[in-house]
């Protein structure tokens, strides 16, 4: 299968990297506004470059990994002529634009997936077993990425991959949203908390930032009889829970879990070519890209209130 990747920044390199390393997949071409940027790319991947991908013909797959402000305006007629396409997160800038291309995709039969690569996080994919019914989540994901993504308030940019893995994890709807973000150094919100509450019961308390001195990305799950904690940057899991005894009190057992050594990037991509080999839904289809993006605008909203 022919592919693209739209966009080689800091991620979209990596995708164009990956892409011409799986089996199957022929790298047809990187495409980037930054000509120089895109032959740089396009040689390191053995493949061509462009600076518009309406350049190109015969593809049966995309990655956009343009600023969100264009994705939709890209993705729209490639997904209307039928070809698969994964668009990092978040998947638009708007909900009607997120509306509009999940309606196309359904007209055309082309794949939607959205990269949320949280979700193929092996650490987080280690940890998924053991978290079946949350009632309190504490999420911290604090960094210093200054450099990209400030066409987006933090919340797009960094807390809505946490709003993905939540309302992946949380069997419950969400009830209410309390949430507050400051833009300290740029125009946009730099740093910001939110606390979900779902119609469970359960509450998540999510701060992110892209202004602090130390790289964080910890979530932790507490539930009954059961704690578990996720350092996806180290990709570390560990978790500890009671344990009936015969005679006596519970004992508390636990530790660190295996994690494997997958890269998030290269599991987001072969998902998203079985997906269209095998003609079914995406891990992180455009249904759920959409919802986490609803999540997202609707804190944003709040906090500029």
């Amino acid at each position: 299968m022919r592919a693209a990747v739209i966009g080689v920044g800091h991620l979209g390199r990596h995708h164009a990297r990956i892409l011409a390393s799986l089996p199957g997949i022929s790298l047809a071409g990187v495409v980037d506004i930054n000509r120089e940027r895109a032959s740089k790319i396009a040689g390191e991947c053995g493949t061509a470059a462009f600076g518009d991908v309406r350049e190109m013909s015969g593809l049966d797959l995309a990655v956009i990994a343009s600023p969100t402000e264009s994705h939709a305006a890209i993705a729209m007629p490639l997904i209307e002529s039928g070809v698969h396409t994964l668009i990092e997160k978040p998947v638009t800038k708007t909900l009607a634009e997120a509306d509009a291309l999940i309606n196309a995709a359904k007209v055309s039969g082309a794949v939607l997936a959205v990269g949320h690569s949280e979700r193929f996080n092996p650490a987080v994919k280690a940890a998924r077993p053991y978290v079946n019914d949350p009632r309190f989540i504490e999420v911290h994901r604090l960094g210093t990425q200054l450099g990209r993504s400030l066409d987006v308030d933090v919340v797009l940019d960094l807390m809505i991959h946490d709003l993905d893995l939540i309302l992946s994890l949380v069997p419950s709807e969400v009830e209410s949203v309390e949430a507050v973000g400051v833009p300290v150094l740029t125009p946009k919100i730099d740093i910001a908390n939110a606390r979900v509450r779902f119609k469970n019961g359960c509450i998540a308390n999510l701060t992110a930032s892209r202004i602090s001195r130390d790289q964080i990305r910890k979530i932790r799950f507490f539930q009954r009889e059961r704690y578990v904690s996720i350092d996806s940057a180290a990709r570390e899991v560990e978790m500890y829970q009671l344990v009936p005894q015969p005679e006596g009190l519970p004992k508390i057992d636990g530790g660190k879990l295996t994690v494997p050594g997958d890269e998030p990037l290269k599991s987001e991509l072969e998902d998203f070519v079985a997906a269209v080999r095998e003609k079914r839904a995406p891990a992180v289809s455009g249904e759920q890209g959409r919802a986490a993006l609803a999540l997202a605008v609707r804190i944003v909203e709040l906090m500029r209130q």
